[in-house]
């Protein structure tokens, strides 16, 4: 009786032993909400939507313990739209993430797979857009420095160092994997960030290379997807921008400046410029009780015309609890200066048919 009651407490702890060893989390996130626009194809609306703040999405995360401070990581992340239960990211199965790799304590992460590229590591953090204190309506117009995750980056090799002491970089490569033209659509970026105190910094760099034929990508297999192209369907596209934030207590102030610029686009002899100032803030008024707000303005250029965006957005959430809030926000955007028919255009929703745009949602987020 004695042997039979050691062998079973061995037998548990070895058990907890492996357990503790590897791990896989199922995680998520459900935004619903309801969107009243003034103006979407020159007629005002009313519609149900999802993720105008943050994707709705489920996945999977795990790591494996290989002794020594080495795991192995691995992230397999699905978008959907909890409207009619579709998936997002041109249906892909894991179209927000799929990667794997190694990760160490001592010299940080290499991983392998679609990702996220450095602009949005680092610098999107800053930037209200890529928060849960604005997302998808707060992009900057046609989201044209991919802040609000428009498009990842396929056939990607990814590193990110260990934090020092509040400074952290990184780096990532998408290969176009194709024979005899190794350029042609690939994508790289660098990036880093550094935290002291209430202070946030950070600043990175993207490059897409695409062959464009008859302004279509000739090579849909590499970095960027074809059908995730969008402003990205130039020969180059070249995104750099630099952030801060600093935190007053339950309040935090910061500014974000991107520039990207487009040449030869959709496979013509055009160029085009956007330069995205952003001033943004969010204030806890109670442990429960957040508002945030965000002033955007937009410089372009293309073919000598100058058109301006201005946008202003506000929002504030109250959670029912950990992992349920309710929220309630705006946006209002204004086109000037445009001649070629640049009209107001909400991330996230169709666009309207004038120089303005008006937006409120009401919705619920849920995380498990």
């Amino acid at each position: 009786m004695k042997k039979t009651l050691m062998v079973a407490a061995l037998s548990g702890m070895f058990a907890t032993a492996a357990h503790a060893q590897s791990s896989v989390t199922l995680y998520g996130l459900i935004d619903a909400g309801i969107t009243y626009t003034n103006s979407q194809d020159g007629r005002s609306n009313w519609q149900e939507t999802s993720g105008s703040v943050n994707g709705s999405r489920w996945g999977l995360r795990g790591a494996e313990d290989l002794g020594g401070g080495l795991k192995a990581i691995f992230t397999l992340e699905n978008g959907f739209s909890i409207g009619n239960g579709a998936a997002g990211q041109d249906g892909r199965l894991f179209g927000r993430q799929a990667f794997v790799g190694l990760a160490s304590d001592q010299y940080g992460a290499v991983t392998l797979g679609r990702q996220y590229d450095s602009v949005v590591d680092y610098l999107g953090p800053l930037a209200l857009t890529g928060t849960q204190y604005g997302g998808t309506q707060f992009a900057h117009p046609f989201d044209n420095d991919n802040l609000d995750n428009s498009f990842r980056v396929n056939n990607s090799v990814k590193y990110q160092s260990p934090n020092f002491e509040g400074f952290k970089f990184g780096a990532l490569y998408g290969f176009s994997n194709q024979a005899g033209n190794f350029a042609n659509n690939r994508a790289y970026s660098v990036g880093a960030s550094y935290n002291y105190g209430p202070l946030n910094v950070a600043a990175a760099y993207l490059q897409l290379n695409n062959t464009l034929t008859s302004g279509v990508v000739s090579n849909s297999l590499g970095a960027v997807s074809s059908d995730e192209q969008g402003f990205t369907a130039a020969g180059r596209q070249r995104t750099w921008g630099a952030g801060l934030n600093y935190a007053f207590g339950p309040a935090t102030a910061g500014f974000v400046y991107t520039q990207t610029k487009l040449n030869n686009l959709l496979g013509s002899n055009d160029d085009l410029r956007f330069n995205n100032y952003e001033v943004n803030g969010r204030y806890n008024l109670t442990p429960a009780l957040s508002v945030a707000g965000a002033y955007t303005y937009t410089d372009g250029k293309l073919n000598g015309e100058s058109p301006k965006w201005h946008q202003f957005s506000l929002q504030t959430a109250y959670a029912l609890s950990k992992r349920t809030d309710v929220y309630l926000q705006g946006e209002y955007q204004k086109v000037v200066e445009s001649k070629t028919g640049f009209t107001a255009t909400i991330n996230g929703l169709a666009p309207s048919s004038f120089d303005k745009q008006v937006a409120v949602t009401a919705g619920l987020r849920h995380r498990f």
